[in-house]
């Protein structure tokens, strides 16, 4: 390829700029060889001519491809020079953000002075395990292929970050560790990873500072060594330090600060426990004062030494010691404070003995006051003669007291080394390290001193190293692909090395100056001109006799040889080192002395030089001989031999600008640190041999466009690429074939991209042409057709306008005829109507008044008439009164006068006489009916006596049989009890209807009340109508917002539910990890401790105590004695004599037997006394005789009735039941399902109440009844004279017998119920003596042992009686409380036995529901078959398995611990949760609680055994997952709860348990489900997630797109293995389509199975996300069409499994919306509103991550610009958007157990032979 070729015209080159570095501009015109200029146009369109040296024959260098702008790596770059690096790297950080960028082996980093949101734990997760070339550039894949190469390799690695102050160096550093502490984790409980974390903020306070380049600078250089097990899990740490910059300490330049450990410790010197440090603010200080500002901005210095000090105490750093070190520090602001005053001469010294500061001093360090106040402004001199003192020069004394501070702030910062290193030093064995190396970049500034000069110095060295590394692997690549290998030259910087440290080299000529005794600067300046003058890297400035030039391998760089001696010695004072050697405080006096104890220091640290005047002290003070230069020299020796070692990994640091502004790019300082650090290097020996390299298979698919079409019908893609490059580029040294890429020499890739783009050019203008003539033409053929159609529609509307014409000119005429006629008649009807009105008026009128006439006429006539008859009729009422008034005085005188006669007439004799016959006749009769009365009571008497008699008969007969009953106790209830009986049952019937009655009105008003609420609510609805007409638009605005908060509350809701379910779940996880730690913790604990004495538990007990959260059943109500035997049983003798509540239990039970054995007694004593009494003589009293025949017949009758109470209860139940069931159905109707349990126990106490109550009566009748045919019968001659008696004291009245006879026996009756009742009384009073009695007694004996233990206490001292006392009171509340937790026992026991009580009636009464409905439908069928035999049947399986105890762990060994899921297929799915059921059914069904507990506990316990041996099987997982909820479903479906029996049959009911409630059983096969659910979702993942990547966004779903894809840039292969591990989505269906058959087969239920498909198909989605996010590669269009392929299948598959429901597809909404980002336009804004209306899903990080990332796939497609960017910000920051970047993938979503009921009866289930289960039996 000629130079003509490539610079034609519109090439675009690179030429040299004073203000940017590098400028583009573009050739105008074709450059021809031999001219002297180039024609260029700027890309501000000014025209430029470029002047070419004809001798050099220097063209500007090409630009690349804009295709390949922005790449990730700068070696893909196909011209690589130095401003096709900084345009790159200027693209990617200002246009994308991306401030990471590989250059070969370099990670460039560029420091954005601004927080990324790109190093969180999700960002650490997705580099973990990936190669390093398939993802974005971070220092998290430095660290990945670190961390990958040591595992792989067994190597150690390094990781060397370097850069200039500012550039972000330490930050590299701490997340690179912080990369290795997540990933690995530590291999102990000593949070290693955490202290390796801890010591960075410690190092940063005591050995960073702000510079006018950076707020936290590193002032050494330090080297940590990460250890890791043969697990690679971080298991230790040492660190090594170098150089350490010491004059900060004494002196800051302007606008610096000193260490932050200063300004910390002055911020909290007003805490309680800093006041004896006597601090006050920075700015009172000399030392931390000088660069005058003391704060940093957004630096709180109180808050960080608040974690400083947690830091500390996090690596093992005691408070003391900790106060220790900030005394030290603290002393040293003191020091510096101290005022020295010059005497007159000038040549002395002198501090003030009260000087505060040097107080302090003295007494922060514990040394004496005196002596450091004079050897402060004193030395000694030692001569072979004598020894004397010397006074000091005010200078002289400055320098000793700063060179004091420096050495103990040196040795105190190597003393902190020592002990950090010293928290993180393991006593494991370190199998391989990772170090991490955070180094100074190469400095120069305009003065050069002795610390520029050894950081130079290293920057050498690593540079050296650095480019034998990058040669070496140059060197591998070309011969793993065998390339022909030919030697590159690079720059070798071994003379400028030598120039350093070889013998006579700068630093050998410097420490041997310092020897000379009067050896100064300028003679050591001298000494370098006379020997290296000569050296090609050695020059003298001109101006200058004290400054010397070092051409290093980055730039010159001028040093002033001023103070090199001083800082090369360190000299101190060995004076002032002895008076600290002999301080108070431990810490001190260790910094200081010699030996073993400051080697660390001396590892750390520089050394010094003490001068001393005693010859014995030299020889022990050998080390202090040794200067600065030659420690920095041998440490960095030990540096590069470990780093040689090592494979390292380069990371170099650019500061961007030097104003610390984010996101701005100064191109002159990114190019001096470029050429500084080594970058270009690294692109000269590429660009020397073969840097750009493809793959045979990326090759073909980019450029084939080029192959001609008989060579495509070649297989072999390698033959088919080496054939086209042949042809296309003539040169065969221009590129190599290796054994699996293609090696292209610089600007080869551009060539062919170019020749690709002018094909493509071409074939555009063919296509082009093609379809612009296809468009005329049918542009020209639609003209024509339109033309026609014009024509014809013209000429049939002129047609149709003539026909209308001529239709219009004929209706005018009809119309007009039509008018005309119209108008005439409406014209005759006008005045034929007015002429009709007025004839009607008239007529009206004249009517009107004749009709008036007549109406007056007769009015007149009524009020004539009205008042003639009011004259008539008040002449007849006057006439009538005056009639009434004479006859009423004619009648007066009549009665008068009759009166008067009647008075005379009954002063006569003959009237008495009439009087006195009607008397007589009165007497007649009633004597008559008293005789008639008598002879009736006469008669009735006898029947009376008759009756008696019959009685008495009846009474005997009685007796008889009741002595029967007595000696058989059975028999009948006698006639009269049964009507008894039948007469409370109709009472109670009526009491029913009663209340029905009484329901029958609460209905009826309930009825008038809804009418009266239905009124009122229609004349409500009327007034809601109205205000509804007011308030329409108020009410539709309402309704929009109600039903939005709505929507949001409901969101909310479920959110907080799955929050909280998610929480729970977490827990249960966490349970279960915390479980697993444990088990493994005892196994590791049974191992040591297993001894050949050891005796085993037995395996029962070691089974329950390993689960001792699970719950246990107690059924039956047994003793607190006979619970504490029973645990003094199973824990043993030794265990129970251990505690103390079990055996108070125990006393407190035998105090208690032995109170009901003494009461006992007592009985049984007075029992035999009444007996003895009873037996020598009967009473002759026949009352006697008749009470105890009373009570005889009372205690027949009571027993009769408890006999018969059960049979009376049952037949009330089941009423009581109908009728409960019949008010539920009511109740239900009217009012909702109450609760049936409340409804029915209130119905069973009313029904109880009110059989008592009836009970009581019928006794106490019977008992009346009896008694009295008793003295009836005793009584019998005593009777008649009861009847003979007829007189009756009450007076002559007559009373009727029947009457009297009837009061009597109820008087008697009466008499017998109160003398029964008293006689009860008495008893019972008796026995309540008796009790009191014998508690009085219990009191008596109480007291006696009170006053026996006070007079025994009384006889102590008062301690013994403190404690006595103590003791006492102790046993009291003992016992109190045992009582309380009885009380709380027994209550417990009486309301669960009530429950099972209540739940075994609710289950008789189904069962005789359902028994009676089955009878009546037998009764039917067989009055309808009368003549079908009857056969007998045998017994049915009730689906009930039982097993003996020993056979327990033989059950769970074949059904759980060793059964497969393959020896099943064929059965019924979950068949092990169905027989384990049975068997827990069985156990329930015989009341076994222990059995129950046992077997629940050992199947849980066999199910974590299984999945923790097989914690990586799909298929067995899924099985026991099945089974889990299985069991789970039956122990709800068949637990008696009607919630969970709604859909039970019949036959189903029946296998309900009936004694136990497994509600907390349930609880934990909840959790355990959660736990197997959990452990399968990580299988699945764990098995799928390898495929993703690749089947998602790698792999040609659709064919040909791969091939217009961006260039492949250079992969890091030492990271791959061997083979393709490339995936197809194929693969991902298959390998789904096994997980679903899987579940399905194993009769997994479906809501559980679209669970775990909503899981795994968010894991595709985060992980596909994750990886598009940090993928610059993938994000292009071609991807997006891929991904939305991909997703279109995954999608058919959910349908085509009947699971795409919206739960599973939202979860891959965010994937789908970022792939139709891809493909969507992304211009103007219109496309950013529809990129932001259609991006819901994706975070506003995430939508601009992906235009970022976005790469155009050919020169046609223009990028993303950054203004559509900033578009798109602007219209999303409304959103509140999460600040993750990243998707959490291994986020689960809560798992929901639905209840899923089965349809299998239990009968009917098989149990197949395989299993070995031939010991159960079924029931």
């Amino acid at each position: 390829m000629s130079v003509s070729e490539l610079y034609s015209q519109y090439t675009r080159v690179w030429i040299p700029d004073p203000d940017e570095v590098w400028r583009s501009a573009e050739l105008t015109k074709d450059y021809k060889e031999g001219e002297k200029s180039l024609q260029l146009q700027l890309e501000d369109e000014t025209i430029r001519e470029y002047p070419i040296d004809v001798q050099s024959n220097q063209l500007p260098f090409l630009r690349n491809p804009d295709i390949l702008v922005g790449e990730n790596d700068l070696t893909a770059l196909s011209y690589l020079h130095e401003p096709a690096v900084l345009h790159n790297l200027k693209v990617r950080f200002l246009e994308s953000n991306h401030i990471y960028t590989y250059c070969g082996i370099v990670l460039v980093a560029i420091n954005p002075y601004e927080q990324l949101p790109i190093y969180g734990q999700d960002v650490i997760y997705a580099y973990s395990g990936q190669n390093m070339g398939d993802m974005d550039p971070h220092i998290f894949a430095v660290a990945e292929e670190a961390y990958k190469q040591m595992a792989r390799d067994e190597k150690n690695q390094s990781i060397i970050v370097s850069g200039e102050s500012g550039a972000g160096k330490t930050v590299s550093a701490k997340y690179a560790m912080r990369y290795f502490a997540t990933v690995s984790g530590s291999a102990s409980d000593t949070n290693i990873e955490e202290k390796v974390l801890a010591s960075s903020p410690i190092m940063e306070a005591i050995g960073n500072a702000k510079t006018t380049r950076n707020d936290n600078s590193s002032r050494f250089g330090k080297y940590i060594q990460i250890g890791f097990d043969k697990r690679y899990r971080i298991i230790g740490a040492n660190m090594r330090t170098y150089l350490l910059e010491k004059s900060r300490v004494v002196f800051q330049a302007d606008d610096e600060r000193n260490y932050h450990i200063f300004y910390q410790l002055c911020a909290a010197a007003n805490l309680p426990e800093f006041k004896e440090l006597a601090l006050t603010c920075a700015e009172d200080f000399f030392y931390t004062s000088q660069g005058g500002d003391t704060s940093i901005e957004g630096v709180d210095d109180a808050e960080d030494f608040e974690k400083t000090r947690q830091a500390f105490t996090l690596l093992g750093v005691r408070e003391s010691h900790q106060i220790n070190i900030f005394k030290i520090i603290a002393s040293i602001l003191h020091l510096g404070n101290v005022e020295i005053q010059a005497e007159r001469d000038g040549e002395s010294c002198s501090i003030s003995p009260k000087d505060e500061h040097l107080s302090n001093f003295c007494q922060l360090l514990g040394v004496e006051h005196s002596q450091m106040e004079h050897w402060l402004c004193h030395r000694k001199l030692v001569t072979t003669s004598e020894t004397y003192v010397k006074t000091m020069s005010l200078q002289q004394v400055v320098n000793a007291r700063n060179a004091l501070a420096k050495h103990i702030y040196a040795q105190l910062f190597g003393w902190i080394v020592g002990h950090v290193n010293k928290a993180l030093h393991t006593s494991l064995k370190q199998h391989s390290f990772i170090g991490v190396l955070d180094i100074y970049g190469f400095e120069t500034f305009d003065v050069n001193s002795f610390e520029q000069f050894c950081i130079n110095y290293a920057n050498e060295k690593l540079q050296q190293q650095f480019n034998l590394h990058v040669f070496k692997l140059e060197q591998e690549e070309y011969m793993k692909e065998q390339i022909p290998w030919t030697l590159i030259d690079f720059y070798d910087n071994q003379p400028c090395i030598d120039l350093i440290e070889a013998k006579l080299g700068i630093l050998d000529l410097l420490d041997e100056e310092c020897k000379v005794p009067k050896g100064t600067d300028q003679n050591w300046a001298q000494k370098l001109y006379d020997r290296h003058s000569g050296s090609q890297h050695f020059q003298k400035p001109r101006m200058s006799n004290t400054a010397f030039i070092v051409v290093h391998f980055a730039d010159k760089v001028e040093y002033l040889s001023d103070n090199f001696l001083e800082k090369n010695r360190d000299t101190v004072y060995e004076e002032q080192i002895n008076i600290l050697k002999a301080s108070k405080l431990p810490l001190v006096a260790d910094l200081f002395h010699d030996g073993k104890d400051s080697a660390p220091a001396a590892a750390t640290s520089s050394k010094i030089s003490v001068r001393s005047a005693r010859p014995p002290l030299k020889a022990s003070n050998k080390e202090h001989k040794k200067t600065v230069g030659h420690q920095f020299r041998t440490s960095l020796h030990l540096l590069m031999e470990t780093l040689n070692t090592t494979t390292p990994h380069y990371v170099r640091c650019i500061k961007p600008n030097d104003e610390k502004l984010p996101f701005r790019f100064d191109p002159k300082r990114a190019v001096q640190q470029l050429r500084a650090c080594g970058v270009l290097e690294t692109i000269r020996i590429s660009a020397a041999g073969y840097p750009s390299r493809w793959a045979y298979h990326d090759f073909y698919n980019r450029y084939r466009v080029l192959v001609k079409k008989k060579e495509l019908a070649n297989t072999d893609k390698k033959a088919i690429c080496k054939s086209v490059l042949e042809s296309l580029i003539k040169d065969p040294d221009k590129f190599q074939f290796g054994r699996t890429k293609i090696f292209f020499r610089a600007g080869q890739v551009a060539y062919l991209e170019k020749l690709r783009a002018d094909k493509f050019r071409a074939a555009t203008i063919m296509i082009q042409k093609t379809v612009r003539g296809w468009l005329q033409k049918v542009k020209y053929r639609r003209l024509k057709a339109a033309t026609l159609t014009l024509q014809r529609y013209c000429r049939g509307h002129l047609a149709r306008r003539l026909a209308e014409h001529l239709r219009r000119t004929r209706a005018a005429v009809v119309l007009q005829k039509q008018y005309r006629m119209r108008r005439a008649h409406q014209a005759y009807q006008r005045v034929r109507r007015a002429t009709v009105v007025i004839q009607a008026f008239a007529r009206g009128m004249f009517v009107r008044r004749i009709y008036q006439q007549v109406l007056r006429e007769h009015k007149a006539t009524i009020i004539q008439k009205h008042v003639r008859s009011w004259l008539a009729r008040r002449c007849f009422q006057r006439l009538r009164g005056a009639a009434i008034v004479i006859q009423c005085g004619f009648r007066r005188l009549k009665a008068k006068r009759e009166l008067k006669a009647l008075k005379i007439e009954a002063r006569s004799a003959e009237h008495l006489k009439r009087l006195n016959v009607g008397m007589e006749n009165k007497v007649v009769q009633l004597q008559r009916k008293i005789d008639d009365q008598n002879k009736e009571f006469k008669m009735l008497s006898e029947q009376l006596s008759a009756i008696t008699s019959t009685h008495a008969t009846e009474v005997e007969k009685l007796k008889e049989e009741l002595a029967c009953y007595q000696q058989s106790q059975g028999g009948d209830s006698s006639p009269q009890l049964q009507e008894e009986v039948e007469s409370l049952r109709t009472e109670l019937q009526r009491a029913h209807s009663e209340r029905k009655v009484l329901e029958d009105a609460h209905t009826r008003e309930k009825d008038e009340l809804r009418k009266r609420v239905a009124d009122l609510e229609q004349e409500n609805a009327l007034l809601k109508d109205e205000k509804a007409q007011l308030n329409n638009q108020i009410l539709c605005q309402s309704k929009d917002e109600l039903a939005q908060t709505s929507v949001e509350e409901n969101l909310l809701m479920k959110k907080e539910l799955e929050e909280e379910r998610s929480r729970y779940q977490n827990l249960v996880k966490e349970y279960s990890r915390l479980e697993q730690r444990y088990d493994n913790l005892r196994d590791e604990m049974t191992i040591i401790k297993q001894t050949p004495g050891h005796r085993r538990n037995p395996s029962n007990q070691s089974s329950l105590e390993s689960d001792s959260n699970y719950p246990s059943i107690s059924t039956s109500e047994v003793g607190d004695a006979e619970d504490a035997l029973q645990q003094v049983e199973e824990i043993g003798l030794e265990k129970a004599a251990m505690d103390l509540t079990v055996f108070l239990k125990l006393q407190k039970r035998v105090r208690e037997l032995e109170q009901e054995r003494k009461k006992l007694q007592v009985q049984l004593e007075k029992k035999e006394q009444q007996d003895s009494k009873k037996i020598p003589a009967e009473r002759p009293s026949s009352d006697l005789d008749v009470d105890q025949d009373a009570d005889l017949a009372y205690n027949s009758l009571k027993r009769q009735e408890l006999e018969s109470e059960n049979k009376k209860l049952k037949n009330e139940l089941n009423e009581l039941r109908k009728a409960v069931a019949d008010q539920a159905s009511e109740h239900s109707a009217a009012h909702g399902t109450p609760d049936s349990y409340c409804l029915l126990l209130n119905q069973l106490k009313l029904a109880h109440e009110e059989l008592e109550v009836r009970k009581e009566e019928v006794l106490i009748l019977r008992t009346q009844i009896v008694s009295a045919d008793q003295r009836r019968l005793a009584g019998k001659g005593s009777e008649p004279n009861i009847n003979a008696r007829t007189s009756w004291p009450n007076s002559e009245k007559h009373v009727d017998q029947e009457d009297a006879i009837e009061a009597y026996h109820g008087v008697c009756q009466t008499n017998r119920l109160l003398e029964a009742q008293l006689q009860a009384q008495s008893r019972e009073h008796g026995e309540e003596v008796e009790g009191l009695k014998a508690q009085v007694q219990a009191l008596k004996e109480e007291m006696d042992e009170q006053q026996q233990t006070f007079c025994q206490t009384l006889l102590l001292s008062p301690e013994a009686q403190l404690e006595f006392g103590i003791q006492q009171e102790l046993s009291r509340l003992t016992n109190e409380n045992l009582d309380l937790k009885e009380l709380v026992e027994k209550l417990e026991k009486n309301e669960k036995k009530l429950k099972k009580q209540l739940k075994i009636y609710m289950k008789k009464v189904q069962d005789l529901e359902a028994a009676q409905a089955l009878a009546q439908s037998e009764r039917r069928r067989h009055e309808l078959n009368r003549q079908v035999t009857v056969q007998r049947k045998e017994k049915d399986f009730q689906g009930m398995l039982e097993y003996h105890k020993e056979d327990e762990a033989l059950l769970i060994r074949n059904l759980v611990t060793d059964l497969k899921p393959q020896a099943l297929a064929g059965t019924v799915p979950c068949l092990p949760a169905y027989i384990l059921y049975m068997c827990i059914r069985h156990a329930d069904y015989v009341n076994d609680d222990l059995k129950v507990h046992s077997l629940l506990t050992s199947t849980i316990n066999g199910i974590k055994k299984v999945l923790k041996k097989h914690n990586d099987d799909f298929e067995m997982t899924s099985f026991w997952l099945s089974n889990t909820c299985r069991l789970l479903h039956c122990l709800k479906q068949y637990s008696g709860d009607e919630g969970f029996m709604t859909q039970n049959t019949a036959k189903q009911n029946e296998h309900c348990l009936k004694n136990f409630d497994l509600t907390e059983y349930r609880q934990v096969l909840s959790d355990l489900s959660i736990q197997i659910y959990q452990q399968l979702i990580k299988i699945s993942e764990g098995l799928l997630q390898p495929m993703i990547v690749s089947a998602m966004l790698e792999n040609e779903s659709i064919q040909g797109l791969s091939g217009v894809k961006p260039t492949g840039y250079r992969k890091r292969t030492s990271s791959l293995a061997d083979g393709d591990n490339s995936y197809c989505l194929e693969a991902v269906i298959r390998q789904m389509n096994s997980f679903h058959t899987v579940m399905c087969d194993q009769g997994l239920d479906p809501e559980i199975i679209l669970q775990v498909f909503k899981q795994l198909f968010y894991m595709i989605n985060a992980v596909t996300l994750n990886n598009l996010l940090l993928r610059k590669d993938v994000c292009s269009w071609s991807t997006g069409m891929q991904l939305r392929y991909n997703i279109s299948q995954l999608e058919e598959w959910l349908r085509g499994r009947n699971l795409h429901q919206r739960e599973v597809a939202e979860t891959m909404e965010p994937l789908i919306q970022a792939a139709q980002l891809l493909q969507l336009k992304k211009k103007s804004p219109e496309d950013a509103e529809a990129i932001c209306s259609l991006c819901t899903a994706l975070s506003t990080q995430q939508i601009v991550k992906i235009l970022n990332l976005y790469t155009p796939l050919n020169e046609f497609e223009e990028r993303v610009t950054v203004a559509f960017i900033r578009t798109i910000q602007a219209q999303l920051q409304e959103r509140n958007d999460p600040q993750h970047l990243l998707l959490d993938f291994k986020h689960m979503f809560p798992v929901l157990f639905p209840f899923n009921p089965s349809s299998l009866t239990m009968d009917s289930i098989h149990i197949p032979a395989c299993l070995n289960l031939e010991f159960l039996n079924e029931v």
